[in-house]
């Protein structure tokens, strides 16, 4: 059996001195509990493909709170890439502006600001966590520049190619979310009418 290391083997001199210092002045974080159930403005800020521990194929979408107490923190929520669930996760790819297999390949554009409803669920092993029970995107944001990006050098070897399957038409995002905006209200206007 080899002897378990110690500290003194992986610190030399002036590291272990600087470690300690931080150690000592640094508070232990708290442990995340999921959030609060309620309404959350966020923006999607990621589309990730995975597996289950079975094999089920999905897609992860993440989400980050933009605004209130819980500014910054992340919730998750699966869409599955099977039969049974095909219609729930179509439908809210569609609210991303995906409609096609081939477009979860691609990056989603950033800025897309989404108005989520969370609930809090607990499993039977007592584990209390976050569930998205729905969300409906309200609008894109303009990303804030990064200082440290590099400039964008626009000419005819950078063109994004208009064919790629895997982009993303925010102009047509924007569109359509107008388009829904204003035939809500129209309907909205037909309700009150039916009501007077």
């Amino acid at each position: 059996m080899t002897p378990r290391k110690r500290l003194t083997d992986i610190l030399h001199g002036t590291d272990r001195e600087r470690i300690a210092t931080a150690f000592d002045r640094t508070d232990a974080a708290q442990d995340f509990e999921p959030l609060p159930g309620g309404e959350y403005e966020t923006h999607v800020v990621g589309l990730d493909p995975f597996e289950s521990r079975t094999g089920t194929p999905g897609v992860k979408l993440t989400f980050r709170v933009v605004d209130g107490q819980h500014a910054g923190r992340l919730f998750w929520s699966d869409l599955w890439l099977t039969e049974a669930a095909m219609p729930m996760t179509k439908r809210d790819l569609a609210k991303l502006g995906i409609t096609t297999l081939d477009q979860l390949e691609g990056d989603l554009p950033p800025g897309i600001r989404c108005r989520c409803k969370v609930a809090l669920r607990t499993d039977d092993d007592g584990v209390t966590f976050n569930r998205l029970r729905r969300f409906d995107v309200v609008g894109i944001d303009t990303p804030q520049a990064d200082p440290f990006a590099p400039t964008d050098d626009v000419g005819p070897d950078t063109d994004a190619d208009a064919s790629d399957p895997t982009s993303f038409d925010v102009a047509k995002l924007e569109a359509e979310l107008k388009a829904e905006s204003e035939s809500a209200s129209v309907h909205d206007g037909d309700r009150e009418g039916a009501a007077a």
